[in-house]
């Protein structure tokens, strides 16, 4: 596969995320769409299944990281071309733009109805419960890890599965981190999926939508670069004393 035609599935796929992620997120949020109020388990059923669909869309041609994250991880893994990782990051940041701006527009008149602020941020980026940066980035750093852990592991060795399983596993995982781990951050574990929307919240002409909140905004960015490169070293880690054990072997 040629590098443009990885860079723009890698741009389509993460597109596709944020239109239905972003779109879960005006779901259960806006003052007048018929799935308000449907609560924290519904967020992250639809983000693990977003997440799902995007990587069907895409898996064949690029991989689906969807995520700088994981593309970094990779590279540092070995498993991905050091000089693809630039391409790849930037088809990710610009494919939140154009997913998040597509759900903004499938929920327009919505979105111009809905009185609170922070909620016409809040469907597009993430946001801490408690305003405490270091703390903020340990969140996404050890949620990042972990899916970076998980990613590694599915497939691997004896935990080999039908060819076409490993989007929905990934789904799954996506699931339990924000079930799990989501509560403090709003589970970014992802720089396209907040920059990217972020992004487009700010450029968009949202009606009545106030500031973009870019003081929190290297938060979901930096952390999940931290912890995408810490899960792939523990992982690593592992298996090395896994082949010293026999045990395990």
């Amino acid at each position: 596969m040629e590098p443009m035609s990885m860079y723009f599935a890698e741009f389509v796929g993460t597109a596709m995320l944020l239109l239905l992620g972003n779109g879960v997120n005006m779901t259960l949020s806006l003052k007048h769409s018929y799935g308000k109020g449907g609560g924290w388990m519904c967020t992250c059923f639809g983000w693990g299944v977003s997440v799902t669909i995007a990587a069907y869309f895409v898996g064949w041609a690029s991989g689906a990281h969807l995520n700088p994250a994981v593309s970094l991880a990779l590279a540092v893994a070995g498993t991905l071309d050091w000089a693809l990782l630039p391409g790849y990051i930037i088809a990710q940041v610009l494919g939140g733009i154009l997913g998040a701006t597509l759900a903004y527009l499938a929920y327009k008149r919505q979105m111009d109805e809905e009185p609170d602020v922070a909620t016409k941020l809040g469907v597009f980026s993430t946001g801490p419960s408690i305003d405490d940066a270091k703390w903020n980035v340990v969140t996404e750093a050890i949620g990042t890890a972990v899916l970076m852990i998980g990613i590694l592991a599915i497939g691997y060795g004896k935990n080999q599965m039908p060819a076409g399983i490993g989007p929905v596993v990934v789904g799954l995982l996506i699931m339990v981190i924000g079930l799990g781990l989501g509560g403090a951050t709003g589970f970014a574990i992802n720089p396209a999926r907040d920059l990217g929307p972020r992004i487009a919240h700010a450029i968009l002409p949202i009606k009545g939508k106030g500031d973009s909140n870019w003081k929190y905004a290297w938060v979901p960015v930096v952390g999940p670069l931290i912890g995408g490169v810490l899960g792939t070293l523990i992982f690593q880690f592992l298996c090395q004393m896994a082949q010293m054990c026999p045990v395990l072997n």
